[in-house]
């Protein structure tokens, strides 16, 4: 009975953690051989009986007979004299089995012993735990904010398991309060130490592609697919959808009469404004709608160098470029291809690069960035506004402009 109230103080544990009792008794044997390694040297001889049903366990020491004065291994073997204390029938060469208790084990063993199975049980817990998450990688998991950290939001779910929301996994227009339930994907989970470590994020693009599933029937039904998604989290994104139904719209059907059905994804990302177009394989018109709401005029598309010429209106360069640069840069990402946009009735360009012995090349990358990498391209645009769609000082964007402008009046 010593062992049985000890095992079921011990199942208090199975309660608390949601351990089912053979699971539990198979970590009551493990952690129990340890014991008997560190008391005894040796748990070969041992054998541990469990009885899930009860919950009950004996541990039983097997030694064999020796003559008095022969014995050299006491965990091994058993003098006659102490043998036939036992049982007096007992000879040398004989097995001899005895039940150890566990009060036998000594106070400092079995404290030692309830914190292995402490240990034990958390690591079990947290590799169950690592598990079930590595399956809802890529997935639209809600969580409650529980701590607010300069460099992260501390989640729980319903369960209490811990979610990280880092800074630059949240969008820019975020803000959180303690006990609002925020939802995102679960972008990875890696075991650090014993704990898993579960990051979600709200900028990846699976998250928007995730919520057209959430939000709009068609697409979780398959009738419509998502081809690609590209974003700059909390301003732009671009969605490419396909339909294998002719009869079916998917432009249409996701963005819903007036925006019905994409104001909710918007209002999730905070207002990110979501461009929804059709996918094509036929490439100069899937780069012509990637630029929408810029009307293209022409295209010249180089396959080899994965860049495409496009020609617009004067006034339709801007609509291309978009507000800091963000469409244009997002249609190359949606497309796969470099777009360099030119003036329609321009006289021919020049690239930036050409200027590499006048401007610093870490100024010429951050032009590049924003769209900008011709001098027609830097000369269409306002002093403001080139400062708003770079990062460069306003002392540093006169300068370039007057080197491009003396190019163009020699």
């Amino acid at each position: 009975m010593e062992n049985l109230a000890l095992i079921d103080s011990f199942s208090e544990f199975k309660d608390e953690k949601l351990i089912d009792r053979v699971t539990l008794m198979s970590i009551l044997e493990d952690v129990f051989r340890n014991t008997l390694k560190k008391k005894f040297g040796d748990d070969d001889n041992f054998d541990i009986i469990i009885n899930p049903d009860k919950g009950d366990l004996e541990i039983w020491r097997n030694r064999v007979v020796v003559a008095d004065g022969e014995v050299e291994e006491e965990n091994q073997e058993i003098s006659l004299t102490d043998a036939q204390k036992i049982e007096p029938d007992f000879e040398v060469g004989e097995d001899v089995s005895e039940e150890v208790k566990l009060i036998d084990l000594g106070r400092r063993s079995i404290l030692a012993l309830r914190q292995n199975l402490i240990s034990k049980i958390h690591e079990h817990d947290n590799t169950n735990i690592y598990k079930h998450f590595k399956d809802l990688v890529g997935e639209i998991y809600t969580a409650e904010v529980h701590h607010i950290r300069h460099r992260a939001v501390i989640l729980l779910d319903d369960d209490g398991n811990e979610l990280i929301l880092p800074k630059d996994k949240q969008i820019p227009s975020d803000f959180f309060r303690k006990g609002e339930n925020v939802r995102g994907i679960i972008e990875s989970v890696d075991l650090k130490g014993n704990k898993p470590s579960i990051v979600l994020s709200r900028t990846a693009p699976v998250f928007l592609e995730k919520l057209f599933e959430q939000e709009i029937p068609e697409v979780f039904d398959g009738l419509i697919s998502v081809k690609n998604v590209v974003r700059i989290p909390g301003e732009k994104a671009k969605v490419a959808v396909d339909s294998y139904d002719d009869r079916i719209d998917p432009v249409g059907a996701c963005v819903g009469m007036k925006g019905s059905r994409i104001h909710g994804i918007v209002r999730e990302l905070g207002n990110e404004n979501i461009d929804v177009i059709n996918y094509t394989t036929n490439l100069q018109l899937y780069i012509t709608r990637a630029l929408s709401p810029a009307r293209v005029t022409s295209i010249k598309i180089n396959e080899e160098t994965k860049r495409a010429e496009v020609i617009l209106k004067p006034e339709e360069v801007s609509k291309a470029i978009g507000r800091g640069g963000h469409n244009i840069r997002l249609a190359g990402r949606l497309t796969g291809y470099e777009i360099d946009v030119f003036r329609e009735g321009v006289e021919e360009d020049v690239e930036l690069s050409e200027f590499s012995d006048e401007i610093e090349a870490w100024i010429i990358e951050e032009f590049a960035k924003a769209g900008l990498d011709t001098a027609k391209s830097i000369l269409e645009q306002e002093i403001e506004d080139l400062v708003k769609r770079t990062d460069l000082e306003l002392e540093t964007i006169e300068d370039v402009v007057r080197i491009l402008k003396e190019e163009f009046e020699e």
